[in-house]
C-alpha cells in the first residue's frame, strides 16, 4: 500500500560514541504521496535507547512507531512560525521545529537543528537533522536549520492552514515514521 499525505520516514542504523557522549544515528527521507520530495534526505541525530515513550523525562528516544505533525509554539526556544532569520548568531531563539504528537508520556518531542552548546546531540528525545556524520563528528548548526526549514517550507506548502495560528496545530495527514531500535 502507497502512503498518501506528508511523510518523513527515520530509519536508525547505529549508536554512536565519542568521549563519554552518545548519540542515535539514522536517516531522514520525505515523501508526498509516497513520492520522495527533493532535498529532503540526510541523516539525523536523537537520544540514545532503547526507545521509551511511558516514562516521562527519561532522556532516551522515542519508540519506534507513526505519529503525527504538529507546529509548534510552546517556549522560548523553538517555532514552527516566527523562528529567528539572524544568520549570524548559532542558535538565535527561537530556532526552527516541528512538533511530534502522541508521544503517550514524553512531551515537547520535536524535529529542531543541532546547536550550540551542544552540537555532538542538542537532544533529551528530539531529532536533530543533520549532514552525515562519523561517529566523533559534531553537528554544523547553519546546515542543521536549513534542513527544518526546507521541512517547515515543504510542510507549510502542503498544509498552510496548519501555520496561520499562534498555538500548536495538527498539520493535517502530515506523519513522522521511525523504524528501527539499535543497540550498542
Amino acid at each position: 500500500m502507497q502512503e498518501t499525505g506528508w511523510l518523513i520516514t527515520v530509519r536508525r542504523l547505529a549508536q554512536h560514541h565519542s568521549g563519554g557522549k552518545s548519540r542515535t544515528y539514522g536517516r531522514y527521507e520525505a515523501f508526498i504521496d509516497g513520492n520522495a520530495i527533493a532535498g529532503l534526505s540526510g541523516f539525523v541525530c536523537e537520544a540514545i535507547g532503547p526507545g521509551d515513550n511511558k516514562t516521562l523525562n527519561n532522556g532516551k528516544r522515542i519508540e519506534a512507531g507513526r505519529y503525527p505533525l504538529f507546529t509548534h509554539w510552546r517556549g522560548e526556544k523553538y517555532a514552527s512560525v516566527g523562528y529567528a532569520l539572524d544568520t549570524a548568531t548559532p542558535g538565535a531563539l527561537k530556532m526552527p521545529a516541528i512538533r511530534v504528537g502522541e508521544t503517550e508520556a514524553r512531551t515537547d518531542i520535536l524535529i529542531h537543528p543541532g546547536h550550540p552548546p551542544t552540537p555532538y546531540l542538542s537532544s533529551v528525545g528530539c531529532f536533530n537533522l543533520t549532514a552525515p556524520l562519523q561517529p566523533t563528528e559534531e553537528m554544523e548548526f547553519w546546515e542543521s536549520r536549513a534542513r527544518v526549514v526546507a521541512l517547515l517550507d515543504s510542510l507549510r506548502a502542503f498544509a498552510p492552514e496548519a501555520f496561520t495560528a499562534e498555538d500548536i496545530t495538527r498539520i493535517p495527514n502530515a506523519w513522522l515514521v521511525v523504524e528501527g531500535e539499535p543497540a550498542d
